[in-house]
């Protein structure tokens, strides 16, 4: 299916669902009980919102891309029962990995996993995927990717089709009637202002601009113009600030700063900076 985007596509969670099987597949949407669920940022995994661990059963193998060890991460996961598998990064960025190309070892880890896919058709899909990219380009992912499928060996067949769920067995979604209103002419109304700057949608965030004031020119028009969301204002001395409870990282202040003043950082290691006082 295609991709299914967290609110206003900028900053937030992405999710993909993949069917597979022997004869056509006809349904598509959500996947209620995955056999398999792979995250290629674990940050996401202790966000509701993000809903990795719907879902999962006894029978599903949750495979993180983390620099966290599996016993860290069965302390995080409590009680949730699943089969738990995690792909280091340490093993690829050797390799010319890493974050740019988690998604690539994470389909690799993954088609080992079902036992079904050859490293030939891996490396053939790799390719298609990427067929507009530069030669390089294509030649990193696919080592990428057959390291992580050869990272797998030992778990190859992990993954097994689950059980068919009756459709009679669904449960119903919880419906409210709102019944239509007698009136000549209907339309949207807003009840109260502002509402959106109750939303601290920098939670979504997971990569930060932060700005380099040695280097800031003060022109704050052009970040704070182009910044879809208003995070960007200027303070007393013209030098722009960004509202982190509201920035969700989408960077486009980062590529339109004409001094390269802005700087991407990672959200995981700035909040520990946070925490202990740095900033």
């Amino acid at each position: 299916d295609a991709p299914r985007y967290g609110a206003e596509r900028r900053g937030a969670p992405i999710f993909a669902y993949v069917r597979a099987g022997r004869s056509s597949v006809n349904e598509r949407g959500i996947v209620r009980h995955p056999d398999l669920v792979t995250v290629a940022d674990d940050t996401l995994v202790p966000i509701p919102a993000a809903g990795v661990l719907e879902g999962l059963t006894e029978s599903t193998v949750l495979l993180i891309y983390s620099r966290e060890d599996q016993e860290t991460w069965r302390q995080r996961l409590g009680r949730r029962v699943c089969r738990l598998l995690i792909l280091p990064p340490d093993m690829f960025e050797g390799r010319g990995g890493g974050a740019p190309f988690a998604g690539a070892i994470c389909a690799g880890a993954a088609a080992r996993l079902t036992g079904e896919i050859s490293v030939l058709a891996l490396r053939s899909a790799v390719r298609q995927e990427l067929t507009d990219h530069p030669e390089d380009i294509i030649e990193y992912n696919q080592d990428n990717a057959v390291s992580a499928y050869e990272y797998m060996e030992p778990y190859q067949g992990w993954v097994t089709e689950g059980r068919k769920i009756s459709a009679e067995k669904y449960r119903r979604p919880d419906w409210i009637d709102i019944p239509f209103e007698d009136a000549l002419v209907a339309a949207p109304v807003i009840r109260a202002a502002a509402t959106s700057e109750k939303m601290p949608t920098g939670l979504w965030r997971t990569m930060r601009p932060e700005i380099d004031y040695s280097r800031c020119r003060r022109c704050w028009w052009i970040c704070g113009t182009l910044c879809p969301d208003s995070a960007i204002d200027a303070d007393e001395q013209d030098r722009p600030a960004i509202d982190y409870k509201h920035c969700k990282g989408c960077m486009i202040c980062a590529a339109a700063c004409p001094s390269h003043a802005i700087e991407i950082t990672s959200e995981k290691e700035t909040l520990p900076r946070e925490k202990g006082g740095d900033r």
